[in-house]
């Protein structure tokens, strides 16, 4: 008996916890499409197949859920575009700060998806206090990572106030120019927006920046 049910355990977590995954992607998917008022309980647990109670069992509440949704998809970019820092070399802070910047401007990071979301809940912030802190923790984790990228660049002076109001002036333009990309796919040519933000960047932080071979 002890065996058996030993055995069993591993999958019930592992059902368990794609059961709460497919929750979480059917809120996202929900407020991509309709909105943050789209995601309600009846409308997560038919996207997800399950019965409305059953959110009740991984989540306390309907914004506990929404939340958790709108911090992944944002966390996720992030962790995007540091993932895209193995392809560049550890002694090679130049080709490390572009490959950081171009990640944005590919999939999964340039995605009508993402922006929809983050759209939605950016309007939320402005009367939702744990929104505003999940949009603060995350646009933090965002901008001090492209600080320590801009601040490692060869022959930048030692000057972290500097490194920060530079991080806030990339970070601005990456916005932007991410709003645009995964607004209006069609209207940039393939690679355009990523070669555009590097430019910028570059004539920001005075270091011109290489195009990855991926855009």
């Amino acid at each position: 008996m002890t065996d058996h049910t030993a055995h069993r355990r591993p999958y019930r977590r592992e059902a368990e916890e794609k059961r709460r995954d497919d929750l979480i992607a059917a809120a996202i998917a929900l407020v991509s499409e309709g909105g943050a008022e789209a995601a309600t309980v009846r409308a997560i647990a038919d996207r997800a197949g399950v019965t409305p109670g059953l959110i009740r069992h991984y989540f306390a509440t309907k914004d506990d859920l929404t939340q958790t949704a709108y911090r992944l998809v944002m966390e996720r970019m992030t962790q995007s575009a540091v993932e895209a820092l193995s392809g560049a070399a550890p002694d090679d802070p130049v080709g490390r700060l572009a490959a950081f910047v171009a990640a944005n401007f590919r999939a999964p990071v340039l995605d009508p998806v993402n922006l929809s979301v983050w759209a939605a809940y950016l309007h939320r912030s402005r009367n939702d206090p744990t929104i505003n802190a999940v949009h603060q923790t995350t646009y933090l984790a965002y901008r001090d990572q492209l600080q320590t990228l801009i601040a490692a660049l060869p022959g930048r002076p030692v000057d972290a106030e500097k490194d920060r109001r530079d991080a806030i002036s990339c970070n601005a333009l990456i916005d932007g120019l991410w709003i645009e990309g995964a607004a209006l796919p069609d209207a940039f040519r393939r690679g355009e927006v990523a070669r555009i933000a590097l430019d910028a960047i570059g004539a920001i932080l005075r270091h011109p920046l290489p195009s990855p071979p991926d855009i």
